[in-house]
Order: structure tokens, then sequence, then C-alpha cells
């Protein structure tokens, strides 16, 4: 992992992917299923971990608002950031609709680390780290929002042969839960490489833990024991 400037670390293509599905954002049956099922798993897990009523959130990533709002619903002051465009339309729209506030700007978490570092109790990058240049300059980012004694969230794919199968040819193939192309094995991350950007980054690793996926029963679990596809990462900033 290296490190970029904030303007650097954006991929066009990987902003485009997701800039044709906006519409389809919040269809719970549509392209972005995976993420609803898996929403109130990683919601419960920061919420448990970090109680996030009262405090001043951080969703990195935030494309529709899924988290961001689920979030503001737990009683977190939310801030959801993306760079793109139509995604966070479609975030404000249903914002407006469900009446859950929710402050959305289009940014990186670059640009915002230099205008309000320290400003945050709670930080989450979900989904997201795969598809930019740079994961470890928005790990520093991150770190730099996040209040001293602050909770950090990631999550991300592992890069496995498993994960190759289950996220790419299973779900952009064969079961068409994805657009193809969504994914790329390259950019995928281990966990060794995640914990040593959050070292680089001076923070600390609490937790992580693996989410699994049961075909038969068609239901998401978190398992700390196994980390070979998506995992999630609770990191804290030191007081």
């Amino acid at each position: 992992m290296s490190t970029s400037t904030a303007s650097s670390n954006v991929d066009p293509a990987e902003v485009a992917k997701f800039e044709a599905l906006a519409s389809r954002w919040w269809d719970r049956e549509g392209e972005f299923k995976p993420l609803h099922d898996i929403n109130p798993l990683r919601a419960n897990y920061i919420d448990e971990r970090a109680k996030v009523a009262e405090k001043n959130y951080l969703d990195v990533g935030c494309g529709g608002g899924i988290l961001s709002e689920a979030m503001a619903q737990r009683g977190a002051r939310v801030s959801g950031i993306d760079m793109g465009e139509a995604p966070l339309q479609v975030a404000k729209l249903h914002s407006l609709e469900s009446g859950v506030e929710v402050n959305y700007r289009r940014c990186t978490a670059e640009e915002l680390a230099e205008q309000e570092a320290g400003q945050y109790d709670v930080v989450s990058c979900l989904e997201m780290m795969e598809h930019v240049p740079d994961p470890a300059s928005v790990i520093q980012a991150c770190a730099d929002l996040c209040k001293p004694g602050g909770d950090l969230f990631f999550s991300t794919i592992n890069r496995t042969p498993k994960a190759y199968a289950l996220a790419i040819v299973g779900a952009e193939y064969i079961l068409r839960w994805l657009p193809k192309g969504t994914h790329e094995y390259s950019k995928f991350i281990r966990p060794s490489e995640l914990a040593a950007g959050l070292r680089q980054a001076g923070l600390e690793l609490v937790d992580i833990t693996g989410m699994t996926y049961n075909p038969l029963l068609k239901r998401y679990k978190l398992n700390p024991k196994d980390v070979d596809v998506n995992y999630l990462v609770h990191a804290r900033k030191p007081a």
C-alpha cells in the first residue's frame, strides 16, 4: 500500500460503474441486494462496538446511503461522502422520502480530512477500498478524520482463490447478483495488508471478523473464523 494525493485517488471507471446503477440502489431485489442483505449485520457490528447514538458519524463511500440511513436511525449524526454524483442524488432523495436525516456531500476522504480533521467519533469505510487506486491513502484520511479515542470500521474482500470464485465468478457470472466487472481480483485486499495500512496510519486493530453466506438458507452471518471472502475490521485511534 502506498499513499497518494486526494485528487489522484479516484478511479473514474469505478465511479462510472456505480453511477450507471444509481437508480436501482434502493431496489432490494436488484443489483444491490447483497448490500441490503448484509447491512443489518454491518450496522449491528458497528453499533455494538461503538454505540453510535448522539455521535458524529462519517460514512466514507456512502453510495446511495444504505448504511448512512441505518446509522442515522440508530441516533447518530451522520455525514456521508462519495464521488458518485448520481448515487448521492439517490441518497438525498431517499432521505427526503424516508425522513431520515443525513448530510451528504460529494468529496473524497482526503479532501474532507483537510477541512474536518478530528471531527468524527466514528468513521466507516465499507466495501469501498477495493475500488480506489490507493487504499492506504483512504485509511490515512479516515484516521485523520477520526477523533482521538474514536472508532473506525473497514470492510473489503480478501484476495484469495475462494474470494475470486464466490465474489466474481459466483456473484457476477453465475448468480448475476452484480454486473460483470463490478470487482477486479487484483484490487482485493488481504487482511495482513489492511492491518499494515492501519498501523501505518497510527491505528490499533481491535477486531476482525468474516461475513459468510449460506446458499441453502440464503443468509449472511458474521464468522470470525472465516475471513476468506468478505471481512469487517474494527480499529481504534489512540486517545
